[in-house]
């Protein structure tokens, strides 16, 4: 064999070798490719880009359907920007992008807006990818080195301060008076024995008071009546 087979040889062995590469690795290249300029935990109001690959050349992607990460609640999902005539309809645990079938081997390029990301480090959007002719592209492993990953965001930790909406702030709940005791409660009157007392008190006599002025108008009558009475017998002598 002269170096001119040999060298042939090695030049088709390596042709045939980087074409089984690239026939492998085909399938896996198309995939949905997401990222936002505020991917940051519990931020509020985020637009969510993503980029939907097209992987057929003969039929146009029809429809993106996603399932939410934990965390998002698919009434905290608006629509943003997407292709002309595309809609999103909510589900029970996503949402679905859809309309028009786009020129084959055009990607579905969407956004959303979140009302707030949750504490979290990366959010994965599992994505089923529709196309016009009934062929669909599943993105929904976890494992980002496989086959078919899904689109993973990842996150910069909360903001020093952010808290999930809805939850108290400490100070609301800090000013927050008390309830009173039951001690409280029984010892405090009507309005209307509380003007009684004050009444009573202020400008009215008590029944002990009364008792006694009775007392003494009985005690002078009965002195009156003996003065009389002795005055009596002494002008009968």
């Amino acid at each position: 064999m002269n170096k001119h087979s040999a060298a042939r040889r090695l030049t088709l062995a390596t042709a045939v070798a980087a074409t089984a590469v690239l026939l492998t690795a085909g399938p896996a290249a198309a995939h949905v490719e997401i990222e936002s300029d505020n991917a940051q935990a519990l931020a509020q109001n985020v637009e969510i880009e993503f980029d939907a690959e097209s992987e057929s050349a003969t039929a146009g992607v029809t429809e993106i359907r996603v399932v939410l990460p934990e965390g998002i609640a698919p009434a905290d999902v608006t629509y943003g920007e997407g292709p002309k005539g595309w809609e999103l309809t909510a589900s029970d645990d996503g949402y679905t992008v859809k309309g028009p079938a786009l020129k084959a081997g055009v990607n579905a390029e969407y956004s959303i807006v979140v009302k707030q990301l949750p504490d979290a480090k990366e959010l994965a959007f599992k994505t089923v990818q529709s196309y016009s002719d009934g062929q669909t592209d599943r993105w929904i492993e976890l494992d980002e080195n496989g086959e078919n990953p899904a689109p993973v965001l990842k996150l910069k930790a909360a903001a020093a301060g952010a808290t999930p909406i809805g939850s108290p702030s400490p100070s609301a709940s800090e000013s927050a008076s008390p309830a009173p005791s039951a001690e409280e409660t029984t010892a405090s009157a009507s309005p209307q024995s509380d003007a009684a007392e004050e009444k009573e008190d202020d400008g009215g006599l008590s029944g002990g008071a009364w008792a006694g002025i009775v007392a003494g108008v009985l005690v002078v009558a009965a002195a009156v009546v003996f003065l009389v009475r002795r005055k009596g017998g002494t002008a009968a002598e």
